[in-house]
């Protein structure tokens, strides 16, 4: 499934965040030399002179996705007290999470991640596995069998330009599985710490 913008989405209009993003990415692709610097230049004037997604998306697509390492995945067994990725923390290209009766919590909100795709591959055995997400970014669960705990996506289901996507794969098994963007406390505590 491909993450392309839907036509109504493409002609949402860009938030200074929308631009932010794509600049950020910009300037990564001029540092892995992906783009040389007229390139780059065209493209800032053209991303910050942006008025809709739409506009935003053609300046980020011939970057393609980050190619995902080849080395061992993260994994997380959330075994019989659970297992939790919370805070700062770098994301990975792969992640495996392994609910055990425990369950396993991921939270990407202040993660620092650089990537497009992330994998994950959840066995959510027992225990359920929970994955909070910023909005703004989307989660592909075409793959994602619901087995009998099921999949619950309280997600938007719109992704941002230059915001990664997860593509989960793997087995809600009996505890299920939760997707769903930071609540009201979890948003509060944030703003708190950020202005710190």
């Amino acid at each position: 499934m491909t993450a392309e913008p839907s036509r109504s989405a493409g002609r949402m209009r860009a938030s200074d965040a929308d631009r932010e993003a794509v600049v950020e990415q910009l300037r990564e692709a001029a540092a892995d030399g992906r783009i040389d610097l007229d390139e780059l230049d065209t493209r800032l004037g053209q991303a910050l002179m942006a008025k809709t997604r739409g506009e935003l998306a053609p300046l980020i697509d011939d970057l393609g996705p980050v190619v995902l390492g080849s080395g061992e995945p993260l994994t997380l067994q959330g075994g019989i007290h659970g297992a939790e990725r919370t805070g700062r923390w770098k994301v990975p290209p792969r992640i495996r999470a392994i609910g055990g009766l425990g369950g396993v919590r991921l939270d990407f909100t202040q993660a620092e991640c650089r990537l497009r795709e992330i994998e994950v591959e959840v066995n959510a055995q027992l225990g359920s596995v929970r994955i909070v997400v910023p909005v703004g970014w989307r989660a592909d669960t075409d793959a994602l069998n619901p087995a009998f705990g099921g999949l619950k996506d309280k997600t938007s289901g719109d992704r941002l330009p230059g915001t990664p996507e997860l593509r989960l794969t793997g087995s809600c098994g009996a505890g299920g599985v939760l997707i769903r963007h930071p609540n009201f406390l979890e948003r509060r505590r944030q703003r708190k710490a950020q202005a710190r």
